[in-house]
């Protein structure tokens, strides 16, 4: 094929995806419209929004209100058309979300099923996902896949290398997916959760996510895209060295992050339930306070370290990142005690979602990847 047609042909698929985004970012808009925001020609845009509507992406709605001349025609994006599920999959339970093409949740639910390497787990955890499909009105033709985040490292070429959390390594892809009836797409918890964040219209450009859960991760977010690393392992922060030979992590190494940020070391204290830790430490109780205050030295250590590395914000998520707005400022003084350089402003932030991070930025993968290829 000649490299002139392959390169306009590429422009063209280009061009239609940027349109298509525009129209679901925002909204309802015309065609001048589209024109004039993206500096396009409008014999170009009509083209486009037409192939859209002809492929069922974009609908007319009428006609917008006329600011002098003829009428432009009310063009919105067709995001229930295509739907994702994300299943974020931990040592204790499962989250399952349902989106549409915008990104938008219609339905979230988190449901105790602990972590078994067997098939009746996956048959089990198939059963529950189509019940929720059920109870959401998801029209099963419209699916696009699931998209499933594991803790642990994931080998985007075919398997889950290793999750010291689930107690397995070496899971291939295929032994999952083939307890489900619909296209699987496999990443890291922590990546997931980074992408949540990231992917949004108004998401940060750069940024490193900080997941806080039972296990502690991170992922590097760059022009709307995760850092990898060689092996499949950038942003693994929860195995960086805070205190050497400090306490045991769970990896079998002492000092580890891991062993002083996890979420288990607040929920622990108040009978396993970390919304009881965070209404004693809203109450001020004593005992909350001191392991509060224990807890955000390490982190603070850590949120440094990585920013002196990487010289970007720090998004602190994952299940004590969803409840960290209320206590940013406290993070922040002492980051900014360990901070050799002046900054403009805060550089350590609370997450944007407070529940189903990772199950979210899994579905947002699947459909991130459809609507590349409009």
């Amino acid at each position: 094929m000649d490299k002139k047609k392959v390169t306009n042909m590429e422009v063209k698929k280009q061009n239609r995806n940027r349109v298509f985004r525009y129209i679901y970012r925002h909204g309802t808009v015309s065609n001048p419209d589209i024109a004039h925001e993206m500096n396009m020609s409008l014999p170009t845009v009509t083209q486009i929004t037409k192939e859209l509507i002809e492929k069922g992406l974009v609908e007319e709605k009428g006609e917008l209100q006329s600011t002098g001349g003829r009428r432009a025609k009310a063009l919105s994006a067709a995001v229930n058309i295509k739907q994702a599920v994300g299943l974020d999959i931990t040592k204790n339970h499962i989250s399952l979300v349902l989106t549409n093409l915008a990104g938008e949740i219609l339905n979230y639910e988190r449901i105790y099923q602990p972590y078994a390497s067997e098939d009746l787990y996956y048959r089990e955890v198939n059963k529950k996902l189509e019940r929720f499909l059920d109870e959401s009105g998801a029209v099963r033709e419209r699916i696009l896949g699931i998209g499933i985040a594991f803790p642990g490292i994931i080998d985007l070429d075919k398997r889950i290398a290793e999750s010291h959390v689930l107690g397995v390594e070496s899971v291939s892809f295929d032994l999952v997916s083939r307890f489900f009836s619909y296209p699987c797409f496999f990443l890291n918890d922590a990546n997931a959760g980074a992408y949540a964040e990231g992917i949004r219209p108004d998401g940060p450009d750069r940024f490193f996510y900080l997941s806080l859960s039972n296990t502690v991760g991170g992922a590097v977010f760059y022009r709307n895209e995760l850092m990898q690393g060689d092996h499949f392992r950038c942003g693994e922060v929860g195995h960086m060295t805070v205190v050497a030979d400090g306490e045991p992590c769970y990896c079998g190494k002492k000092g580890c992050l891991d062993a002083y940020c996890s979420a288990s070391r607040l929920s622990d204290a108040a009978g396993g339930k970390l919304e009881r830790f965070f209404a004693a430490l809203e109450r001020k109780e004593e005992e909350a306070v001191r392991l509060w205050d224990r807890y955000t030295s390490y982190l603070a250590i850590a949120v440094n370290n990585i920013h002196m590395v990487l010289d970007c914000d720090i998004i602190l998520g994952g299940y004590v990142g969803s409840y960290a707005e209320a206590h940013i400022q406290d993070i922040w003084k002492k980051v900014s005690e360990r901070n050799t350089f002046a900054e403009s402003g805060p550089f350590v932030k609370a997450c944007s979602y407070e529940l189903g991070a990772a199950a979210l930025g899994a579905a947002l993968q699947v459909t991130e990847d459809f609507v590349k290829q409009i």
